[in-house]
């Protein structure tokens, strides 16, 4: 939150891949519900829930190291398939922390959903959007996102989002140009390096991973790129002569990854980057599974991946 856009508020925006009444259904049927709210590693248990104007929503969030959260919502308007607006984060000895609004908006197939979060102030705002980061609450929706494409296709996907205070033109040009490419995809504690090829559609590049003790090559396949806004590839390990192979310490992760990008301008100097990232056809069962098993590790990565294209942004012009 810049000192230009200061507010009490924290709007965050999804066009999710699912019918309004699945979204809907998403968000209230308390089955569905445990398998997607909070963050990555987290689970849920529900004590007791009253959907309506004035009921509480009672349960307590897992944390992946054992710690437990007890969380009463309380719902202040509740219209189906159209809004929901709830007090979020209070428990017995806390006051809520923040009012949500969810607006779900129907575009045929897809919806819309905007969701605001409102605090007394904008230094509460602010402290409240660095701590849901460092928590990774954001995951939550894109936790919800791939659990409405498996419902609605039956396919495994992992999908992260990530907004940057930057144009759109400027976040796709991180993207595409292989000099600003290199300098942030690698995890955190390695570098990259393009060795060979082109970054156009129907071309390849070879390019090489190191730090942290360890040397990964690999090919990406660029399928389309469409300025500025979606880039789809076929993401692949490599040996050092370019040969197919898997990643050392996953020899079952799927031998060919699609990745979309899709870049979404939510302000003038505000975009939204959307990764969606699947096995390809022919995947087995059990590197499917490796696939699954692995999105806490994802997240991690392309959340590192995320804090240096964040960094470069700041100090990079359009």
């Amino acid at each position: 939150m810049t000192a230009k856009n200061r507010s009490n508020e924290i709007k965050l925006s999804r066009l999710l891949e699912a019918p309004v009444d699945a979204v809907w259904s998403a968000w209230t049927d308390l089955k569905q519900v445990s398998q997607w709210w909070g963050p990555r590693g987290f689970s849920i248990t529900t004590h007791s829930k009253d959907l309506r104007a004035g009921g509480t929503w009672n349960y307590t969030m897992h944390g992946p190291d054992g710690v437990d959260y007890p969380n009463t919502t309380t719902y202040l308007e509740v219209l189906p398939e159209k809004k929901l607006v709830y007090d979020h984060g209070a428990s017995h000895d806390r006051p809520p922390l923040f009012r949500v609004t969810v607006i779900f908006s129907p575009l045929g197939e897809r919806t819309q959903m905007d969701l605001t979060m409102t605090l007394a102030t904008p230094e509460a705002a602010e402290e409240i959007g660095k701590f849901i980061k460092k928590a990774g609450g954001n995951a939550t929706w894109d936790r919800l996102s791939e659990h409405l494409v498996k419902g609605g296709t039956g396919k495994e996907k992992f999908i992260i989002n990530r907004t940057f205070d930057a144009p759109l033109k400027l976040v796709f040009r991180m993207w595409t140009d292989p000099k600003h490419f290199s300098r942030w995809l690698a995890p955190t504690g390695m570098t990259m390096e393009i060795l060979k090829g082109e970054m156009k559609a129907g071309e390849k590049i070879f390019y090489r991973m190191s730090g942290s003790g360890l040397t990964l090559y690999g090919s990406i396949r660029y399928l389309e790129i469409n300025n500025p806004d979606r880039i789809v590839y076929a993401q692949q390990f490599c040996d050092a002569e370019g040969n197919i192979s898997r990643h050392p310490m996953v020899p079952v992760w799927p031998e060919t990854m699609m990745t979309t990008v899709t870049l979404t301008e939510e302000a003038l100097e505000r975009t939204r980057v959307t990764v969606t990232w699947e096995p390809a056809d022919g995947t087995t069962s059990d590197e499917l599974r490796a696939f699954v098993e692995m999105k806490g590790n994802m997240t991690l990565g392309w959340t590192g991946s995320f804090d240096k294209l964040e960094e470069l942004l700041e100090h990079a012009s359009a």
